[in-house]
């Protein structure tokens, strides 16, 4: 069984919480793919695969999911939310286009670094952060 399945289950367990069958759904699902998702999508996903799990269901798994450290909202707004998967990936922050939707991940060492600096100087130790540029790629920009 995977170590992030375990550690869900666990989190779960210490909350009281049972892991069902639609939460083993959502879970699934989730971790099978390596993208960006909305909820809506992740619902659309299951029914297309013939996986009946409520709406609510679907958005108190996540919600879930997050508070437990395996996922994280990268993008809310207008757009709604977008999750990602945390556990066993590497940091990046991300470009995200205002026209079309795009995400674009990166990682700059300076920016860490920075941050780092900002930290130390106020005497402030970080747990996480989350750095998201909005505008346009390439692509929009070039229509404009």
């Amino acid at each position: 069984m995977d170590s992030e399945e375990e550690k869900f289950k666990e989190f779960l367990y210490s909350r009281g919480l049972k892991y069902t069958t639609e939460r083993k759904s959502v879970f699934n699902h989730v971790f099978e793919s390596h993208k960006h998702f909305e909820a809506d999508e992740l619902l659309v996903d299951l029914r297309l695969n013939g996986i009946k799990v409520s709406k609510a269901t679907i958005y108190r798994s996540l919600a879930l999911l997050v508070e437990s450290g395996l996922l994280r909202e990268v993008i809310s707004g207008e757009r709604h939310t977008h999750y990602e998967h945390v556990h066993g990936q590497e940091h990046h922050d991300h470009l995200v286009c205002d026209n079309c939707g795009r995400i674009i991940e990166f990682f700059e060492k300076k920016i860490e670094n920075l941050q780092i600096a900002v930290c130390k100087k106020n005497k402030f130790v970080p747990k996480s952060h989350r750095l998201q540029i909005q505008g346009l790629c390439e692509d929009c920009f070039k229509k404009t």
